[in-house]
């Protein structure tokens, strides 16, 4: 072969392939190029919307009360170390991420709340005919709450919150239809809900509940673009609630995922599992049911392919055993939410639900523990990387993308500070093009 015929070979080779993989370039560089870089919440609160809003509520400091809540349970227990010791935190560790734990429960209890009008805004006690007047008051409140955690201006809540509405069920569509319209107007006023758009797309989150079909999602984004164009604010992304075995698998018997999130049009922030609806839904029994089944861990396998493939956030469900009672009642709460908070965070789900201001404590501990426990071998094996030291490590980019995401959910958890992740020598930025890309 002459020597300038390979040249002219390979750009003839590369021009064809080009030419063929124009598309599949387009997600490579794209979609299956984003993995989740920014903050995603270790949490979603959900509250009832009749237990957050109208007269003799929390309002808006429901976070605040539920973060003093979760401390005074702490008092049925000896020290929050003692508690971290009883839960299987090693003891070398158990101090500190006891200390952590209290400076998240003073600092941040509620990283995510959702005020709930679906499945837990019950409306007991409300007459038929007054329940409608009674979700719209309560909507209206809501907006109210939304504007003052959320505005850019001066925050004072979580750093993400929103709503679920009723499902695209043809039974409740319109009402949840309304409760949507009447929140977001509601926060249109003054502004406040371009603001909150254009400074973070991330901080309001809308739940589309119980979805069985990606035309519910393509039907949804019509209705956004008609919301945005009325009241002149920017995209708005939203999050779809997986619970139902349709949105697993397809009638024609392909992963339902893949194409909700396709028809989301990259609006989609997160897919969040249903743990008691998606149970029942396939006859476990109420006794059975549990984010640890095996029918949960099978949804949550597609889930969370479907979701990785994109940079899309993944949640986990909630347990309903509550820790309440006596403190031996509240201790054996605690023990289950722990076991199933770190379970999660094993299998690479980052978050997960919360349905009660106790389980903050359980939360936080397990969340902290689990980056705790491999900080600093993680930040020395990225350190050596970098280095080019295979002395001890052969780590591989990939590797290397994964200990850089685990570190800044190390830091941002509250777990591990930015003093401690110095010993990488890459800095918050340097993780980041390592989270990305496996190189600086």
């Amino acid at each position: 072969m002459p020597h300038d015929e390979p040249e002219a070979l390979t750009a003839e080779l590369t021009a064809l392939a080009d030419a063929r993989l124009t598309r599949t370039d387009d997600l490579v560089r794209g979609p299956w190029a984003t993995p989740v870089t920014w903050r995603q919440p270790v949490h979603t609160v959900y509250v009832p919307a009749h237990l957050i809003t109208g007269d003799g509520t929390p309002g808006a400091d429901l976070p605040g009360a539920w973060g003093r809540a979760a401390l005074a349970a702490l008092d049925t227990f000896g020290t929050v170390a003692d508690l971290a010791r009883e839960l299987g935190v090693p003891a070398q560790d158990a101090a500190t991420v006891a200390d952590r734990t209290l400076a998240t429960l003073h600092d941040e209890p509620v990283a995510d709340l959702r005020i709930d009008f679906e499945d837990g805004f019950t409306q007991r006690g409300v007459p038929p005919a007054e329940r409608d007047a009674d979700e719209d008051a309560r909507a209206y409140a809501a907006a109210g709450i939304l504007a003052t955690w959320l505005n850019p201006a001066a925050p004072t809540g979580p750093a993400f919150a929103g709503i679920r509405f009723r499902s695209f069920d043809p039974a409740v569509r319109d009402r949840g239809l309304r409760t949507l319209a009447i929140v977001l107007t509601g926060l249109a006023a003054d502004g406040v809900l371009h603001d909150i758009l254009a400074h973070d797309r991330r901080a309001l989150r809308l739940t589309l509940p119980k979805v069985q079909h990606h035309s519910q999602v393509e039907a949804f984004v019509e209705v956004l673009e008609v919301l945005e164009r009325r009241l002149d604010v920017p995209e708005i992304p939203f999050e779809v609630q997986v619970e139902t075995p349709q949105a697993i698998l397809g009638p024609d018997g392909t992963a339902e995922p893949a194409r909700i999130l396709a028809a989301g049009a990259g609006r989609i922030l997160s897919l969040h599992y249903g743990t008691y609806d998606y149970s029942a839904s396939l006859g476990i029994d109420a006794a059975e049911q549990s984010m640890a089944h095996p029918v949960a861990d099978h949804a949550k396998d597609v889930l969370q392919v479907a979701t990785t493939a994109v940079g899309v956030e993944l949640s986990d469900g909630s347990t309903n055993r509550i820790p309440v009672g006596t403190p031996a009642e509240i201790l054996d709460g605690w023990r289950v939410h722990f076991d199933l908070v770190t379970r999660h965070l094993r299998r690479g789900i980052r978050q997960g639900w919360d349905l009660h201001a106790h389980q903050l404590v359980t939360r936080h501990l397990a969340t902290i523990a689990y980056f705790r426990a491999n900080w600093r071998v993680s930040a020395e094996r990225l350190r050596d990387y970098v280095a080019g030291d295979t002395s001890r490590w052969l780590d591989e980019p990939a590797t290397a993308r994964a200990m850089a995401g685990y570190l800044l959910r190390a830091r941002e958890c509250g777990a591990v500070t930015p003093e401690e992740l110095a010993v990488t020598g890459v800095g918050t930025d340097g993780l980041r093009r390592l989270q990305v890309s496996g190189r600086l």
